[in-house]
Order: C-alpha cells, then sequence, then structure tokens
C-alpha cells in the first residue's frame, strides 16, 4: 500500500491485529547491499534495469504532472472522487487534523497517493472473493465497533458522526475493514498453506542460537516507506515529517506505524519481534548499535527504501538481564486542581519530591503520604521490563531498598513517586525460543514474501481504466 498522512504520508488506521513480519524482506534487503557494494563504479553508473532504453531517447507527447485523475475503473470496479475525498477526511481525523488545515499542493498529493492505496485495497478484495474468502457484515460491525472505543475512545454512532464532520463516511471506513480483513483471511486461507518449516531448520537455527549466547537482540519497530528513483526525496521529506509527529509524543509509535507503514508489519504496529544485528541490513544494525530502549531513530536509508526504527527493548541471548528483576513498590500520589498553571504545577511537584526525599524506608510512607494528603498504592511482583517508561527503569534499577525516584507526572495526571520496598534479582539466564516460536517466525517471514510477490501479480495483471 502507498504511505498517506496528513503531511503526504501514511494510511489509516489498521484494524485488524495479523501476525506477520519482515525479517526475511529485510534480509534480502541487506544481500542487495551486499551485492551493491561488490559493484564497480562503472556498474553503477548505468544501473541495471533489464529495461530496453533508448541511450539517447526522445519524449513523444507531455505529461502533465497538474492533471490528477481522481477516478479510476479496477477490472469493473469504480473507485470515485468521493471515496477518494472520503478517504482523504479519515486520514485528516487520525492526524488530529482537518483537510481544510492541508494547503492544495498537500491535497493534491495526497489524493494521488489515495488512489493508489484504493486500487491495491480494491485487487485485495477482489482476489479474496475469487478465493471464495467472504467477509461478513457481522464481521466488520464488530471490527468497526471495536476501533470506535479503543481507538476513537467513543460509541459507534458517535464515531458514525465524527466521520460526517470530517468529510469522511462511515462507508469509507468499513470499506477499509473489510479490505484488512479480507487480505488477512485470504493469506491465512490461500497463502500460509503453501508455507512449509521443516524440523531440521527450525534446529538448526536454534543450535546456532545456543551458539550466539551472549550476542545482543533487539525489540524493534519500524515503520517502512518503500521509494523509487522518482520519488526518493519526496519520501524523505515525508519520513522526516513523520518522525517530527513521532516525537511530539502525542500518538504511541504503533499508531503510526499501523498507518504508515508500507510493510505487512504494520497490521501489528509495525513490531518485528526479537531481532538480531546479523539479520538486518548495516543501516539498520548500525543505527540500533547507538540506540537506547525507548528511542526512536531515522530516516534510515536501506535499499528500496527508508526506515524509521524504535527500540523498545534489547536483551542478551541466554543471559540474565537487570530488567527481568521482581520489585516490590510502594505508589505515592497527589492530584492538581482541574486548570492548575504550569507554574503552580511545577512548584508543587517540586515540594512534593523535596518531601519524598525524607523517606526512611517503607514503612514510613503511610504516614508521609498523610501528611502531604496522598494516596498510597503497593505493587508487588512488578518486573522492571514491564515499566512502560525506560527512564524510570534505569531510575529503579539505581534504588536502594527503602528509596524513592524523584517525582514525576504531568499537570494533568499529578504527581507520584515510587518506593523501592524489595526487589529479587534475575538469577536464570533467559530461555532461547522453543521449537514453535522459531518456528513460527519463519513461516510468517515467508508468507510475507509470498503476499508480497502476490500483490505485484495482482497490479501487473489487473485492468485499471482511469476517467
Amino acid at each position: 500500500m502507498d504511505p498517506l498522512g496528513r503531511m503526504g504520508y501514511g494510511k489509516t488506521m489498521s484494524c485488524i491485529r495479523q501476525v506477520t513480519r519482515r525479517l526475511a524482506a529485510a534480509t534480502a534487503l541487506a544481500g542487495l547491499a551486499a551485492a551493491g557494494a561488490a559493484q564497480t563504479v562503472a556498474d553503477r553508473s548505468v544501473p541495471q534495469t533489464g529495461l530496453d532504453i533508448p541511450e539517447n531517447l526522445q519524449i513523444f507527447g507531455k505529461l502533465d504532472p497538474n492533471v490528477r485523475k481522481p477516478t479510476a475503473i479496477v477490472n469493473d470496479t469504480v473507485i470515485t472522487g468521493t471515496d477518494v475525498d472520503q478517504r482523504l477526511g479519515l486520514i485528516a481525523i487520525a492526524n488530529n487534523t482537518s483537510v481544510a488545515a492541508l494547503s492544495g499542493e498537500e491535497r493534491d498529493r495526497l489524493r494521488v497517493q489515495i488512489l493508489r492505496q484504493l486500487i491495491d485495497e480494491t485487487l485485495q478484495i477482489q482476489e479474496a472473493r475469487v478465493a471464495e474468502v467472504t467477509i461478513t457484515p457481522a464481521e466488520i460491525n464488530q471490527s468497526y465497533d471495536q476501533l470506535a472505543r479503543r481507538q476513537f475512545n467513543s460509541t459507534p454512532a458517535q464515531l458514525k458522526d465524527t466521520l460526517a464532520k470530517a468529510g469522511s463516511s462511515e462507508r469509507s471506513l468499513r470499506r477499509q475493514i473489510e479490505g484488512e480483513l479480507a487480505w488477512s483471511r485470504y493469506l491465512r486461507r490461500r497463502i500460509e498453506p503453501l508455507v512449509n518449516v521443516g524440523e531440521a531448520e527450525v534446529k538448526g537455527i536454534i543450535d546456532r542460537m545456543e551458539a550466539q549466547r551472549g550476542t545482543q537482540e533487539f525489540a524493534v519497530k519500524e515503520i517502512y516507506l518503500n521509494t523509487t528513483d522518482a520519488n526518493s526525496q519526496q519520501v524523505y521529506t515525508n519520513a522526516r515529517q513523520l518522525l517530527g509527529e513521532i516525537q511530539k509524543g502525542q500518538r504511541p509509535f504503533e499508531y503510526f506505524a499501523s498507518q504508515f507503514s508500507e510493510a505487512t508489519t504494520k497490521s501489528v504496529g509495525g513490531d518485528l519481534g526479537w531481532v538480531r544485528a546479523s539479520t538486518l541490513p548495516p543501516q539498520l544494525a548500525e543505527a540500533l548499535a547507538t540506540m537506547g530502549v525507548g528511542q526512536v531513530a531515522g530516516p534510515i536509508e536501506t535499499p528500496g527504501g527508508f526506515s524509521i526504527l524504535y527500540l523498545t527493548d534489547k536483551r542478551q541471548i541466554g543471559a540474565a538481564d537487570a530488567r527481568d528483576a521482581v520489585l516490590s513498590l510502594k505508589q505515592v500520589g497527589i492530584a492538581f486542581p482541574a486548570g492548575i498553571s504550569q507554574a503552580d504545577a511545577s512548584a508543587r511537584a517540586a515540594a512534593f519530591g523535596t518531601a519524598m526525599k525524607t523517606v526512611k524506608g517503607c514503612g514510613s510512607v503511610d504516614a508521609l503520604a498523610k501528611t502531604l494528603g496522598a494516596d498510597v498504592l503497593q505493587r508487588d511482583d512488578v518486573r522492571v521490563r514491564d515499566i512502560n517508561e525506560p527512564r524510570l527503569q534505569q531510575i529503579l534499577l539505581q534504588l536502594q531498598v527503602g528509596e524513592a525516584t524523584p517525582a514525576f507526572g504531568s499537570p494533568d495526571q499529578g504527581v507520584r513517586s515510587l518506593v523501592l520496598c524489595g526487589r529479587d534479582d534475575a538469577r536464570v539466564a533467559a530461555a532461547l525460543p522453543s521449537t514453535s516460536q522459531v518456528q513460527n517466525q519463519l513461516e510468517q517471514q515467508r508468507v510475507n514474501l509470498r503476499a508480497q510477490q502476490k500483490m505485484r501479480d495482482l497490479r501487473r495483471d489487473a485492468v485499471v481504466e482511469y476517467r
């Protein structure tokens, strides 16, 4: 799918949680990079496309880039200008903006990208129907209702009104849901049965992992944008704009990956799972080596596109990890009055932080909290790794039992501090993946490659008439 979004990139949010990976594609890209390094300067100066293009060609006719064709007929299925406009409205909602806020150039560029996306979506639905894959209205309703609750925090009726006000429609969103469901089910029925992973192959991988104990692995999420020679600079610009939106921190990385990534991992928030540097293109491996947990990096150019990486975790294969320590904690927190100014919030947070420095063990927490008018929440069996803020993880690992973290919070949610009451360090080395886990990952890689090939075939064989 083409990337769509407010600044010329991305796609509206995906509703389906289909477990696929692009690791095999990344390995293939690494091979392409190695092959490219082996070429001579003369070879690189004349790319080998396999096309018969004259050296001194003459263009007969004229292509006017200002002419936009918003309507297409794809194998007798009509995509109208209204379909394009309504999908544009859907993208605007997803990016907390409006169509009116976009410049004319941005709207034109987005409409072209949306039309390509809708053509791909139509081809997927058509192919699923040929394979007798049926998506019932009840299934679409269920996904629509879940999307309304989880992504928009509203009822289905409220979401319908929101879409209409933004120039989109319930029909447009349901069409996208149908496309996601149909293609996901088609892959399960027609592609996955063709994938076979042998026991010897799995055993070989596990044996190599055993030999690589101590090697570092990374839990990575990725947004991948395809490029061609013609649009490389524009895609790079779009990726830079997308990175800026991610770094604002207003929405999680998974939200952007599910909209904008052109890899099949978009359906799982861009999750590549646990990967080793040796399985990735060199450019991505180099970036990961310098990243800390919780950091985002990009755009990183690889053969065929640009990547934005989010490092969610890292570990050593078969080695104990300090972040597997289990903590016993007491959380002390106070709420701020509604409408409090930033200055007042900062002053109260500073006073709270000063008071928490006087904590003398968990036994004194309740009395101190009473003087502060604070609430106390006790939690045992909390793994450091499960705390979703990397900076807080590092602080907790450095605390002695009975000490408190610095104050943290926000004007909306108040201020808090965690007191360490006990800690059980990880003593057992992390286990290697099971045979079934390795087999499942290999199967996912191969399904992804076959799905990409199928889409190329569908585009090549399609009859598309633009109006």
